[in-house]
């Protein structure tokens, strides 16, 4: 078994694990990056997605955004305990810092320094702007940097390519290594070859991800209905949970929910990268009985997809279809809210299109009789705001751009839910420390991105690749200014 040693070790090469190992090396850390990927594919889920971050320049996150991180940080909290969160960090009883909820330290923390992490990110030639994306309404403001996440990663990996920084390729990290103080020293991990070797450092920072690719690790947190589910795009398949794991089994805190996971809508005839289908909220959702299930328009398409999306999938066998007629072409450039390459399914009638889906024809018949007849109201459709368009007498209503399913040719696409991202992971300090069961940090041990439990409940959008850059930037500062003083925590 071989040993190399550096001052810092970083589990990661996506958005959080570059941003650790950069700071690290700035800071004048020796750095080694682990990576279970090939070079081709580094990155993980960062190489995949847009990045938009929920910002209103690049200075200032947008006005929503830590209310409503603070809005969906826990269910059911202790109002007492949560009264100890307002005062100072270090004055908080170990039940508060261990309490499973996103603590207001590491909300204002994550606001305060989200504007100058886009300033440092930029100093690598990113740059960034308002682009399009998929949404026709929205509800925040978002910005993005051009060329995406796999911009992001390109420009940090070509960095720390240029500056001494090694990333070992197709090595997948196991387990934690201790001293007898407790501190974390290192990690074991195995190559391609299946060869272990010890990665000895300072500081280990974990930044490999949730556990979006784990079928075991889903089924245990998630349920059994997590075999409906697939990951957004193929860098979550490289996301196993081991950071996860291997913290977990030397007394990590954990945190973030568990059972939950940041939903999107996609086309499962797809093999796109987030193939997603936005335009359920101009037609109706009907499961395989051909039955609606929700209100499909509660609000703008961004604010409401991932809570309709969890009920896709808990309908029969996880999957659900959006019925749409010709008028979806009276909202002005609706196709950019469907990213599936796959077309989609239309007929001339309804019990033709039943046909093709594989639904009672009958069944959707009368669903699509019955909601047209509730599509009463005299109100002006609106396509491109929130129209109080509503459905009259009908359970469930329908709030929003209600209009008759009555103009051939139909059309439909078939929606399953896709796992983006999981929230359960670790707790951690405003410096993306581990924090153990007492809330006592770890020694040497840093979490960042999706291996750090932030969320709860509905997902703060446009924020995981935000939280990624953060906190694995901090990660990396705090990790090497600890290495040139080890005797701190």
């Amino acid at each position: 078994m071989g040993s190399q040693t550096y001052d810092v070790v970083v589990v990661g090469c996506g958005i959080a694990g570059l941003s650790a190992a950069v700071s690290a090396r700035q800071a004048g850390a020796r750095v080694a990056v682990l990576e279970r990927a090939p070079r081709e594919e580094r990155g993980g889920n960062t190489r995949w997605t847009e990045a938009f971050m929920r910002m209103k320049s690049e200075h200032e996150v947008a006005d929503d955004f830590e209310h409503h991180l603070a809005e969906n940080s826990g269910h059911y909290l202790d109002p007492a305990l949560v009264r100890e969160a307002g005062n100072a960090y270090e004055h908080w009883p170990s039940i508060v810092k261990t309490l499973g909820f996103t603590d207001p330290e590491l909300i204002g923390s994550f606001a305060e320094r989200a504007g100058p992490t886009l300033q440092w990110l930029k100093s690598f030639g990113l740059k960034f702007d308002f682009l399009p994306n998929y949404f026709i309404t929205t509800c925040t403001t978002r910005i993005a940097p051009i060329g995406g996440g796999l911009a992001l990663v390109e420009a940090l990996a070509g960095w720390a390519e240029a500056n001494g920084i090694e990333i070992f390729y197709e090595t997948s990290a196991r387990s934690l290594v201790r001293n007898e103080a407790g501190a974390v020293i290192g990690v074991r991990a195995t190559d391609k070859s299946g060869a272990t070797r010890s990665f000895i450092g300072g500081s280990i920072i974990l930044a490999s991800g949730g556990f979006e690719g784990n079928p075991e690790m889903l089924a245990r947190y998630v349920g059994p209905e997590a075999r409906y589910i697939r990951p957004v795009a193929r860098g979550g398949y490289y996301n196993k949970g081991e950071g996860i794991r291997m913290a977990l089994e030397i007394g990590a805190c954990p945190s973030g929910d568990y059972g939950a996971f940041h939903a999107e809508p996609i086309d499962p005839r797809s093999g796109q990268p987030e193939p997603v289908i936005m335009v359920f909220n101009y037609g109706i959702l009907v499961n395989r009985l051909g039955q609606r299930f929700l209100d499909e328009a509660p609000s703008t398409v961004d604010a409401t997809y991932e809570g309709i999306t969890r009920r896709i999938w808990h309908q029969p066998e996880g999957i659900a279809w959006v019925i749409l007629d010709s008028k979806i072409d009276d909202v002005p450039n609706w196709k950019k809210s469907v990213r599936t390459d796959r077309p989609p399914i239309s007929a001339p009638s309804i019990t033709s299109l039943a046909e093709q889906l594989g639904i009672n024809g009958a069944a959707l018949g009368e669903t699509i009789a019955r909601y047209n007849a509730a599509c009463t109201s005299n109100a002006p459709f609106k396509p491109l705001a929130t129209d109080g368009l509503a459905t009259h007498g009908l359970d469930p209503k329908k709030s929003n751009w209600a209009r008759p399913i009555d103009r051939a040719p139909f059309l439909a696409y078939p929606i399953i839910c896709a796992n983006c991202f999981t929230f359960g992971g670790l707790k951690v300090n405003r410096d993306a420390q581990v924090l153990d069961g007492d809330g006592v940090v770890i020694p040497g041990l840093y979490a960042g991105g999706e291996v750090i439990g932030l969320y709860y409940g509905t997902y703060t959008g446009a924020t995981s690749v935000l939280r990624g850059a953060v906190f694995g930037r901090a990660a990396g500062q705090h990790a090497a200014a600890r290495v040139r003083q080890p005797s701190a925590a």
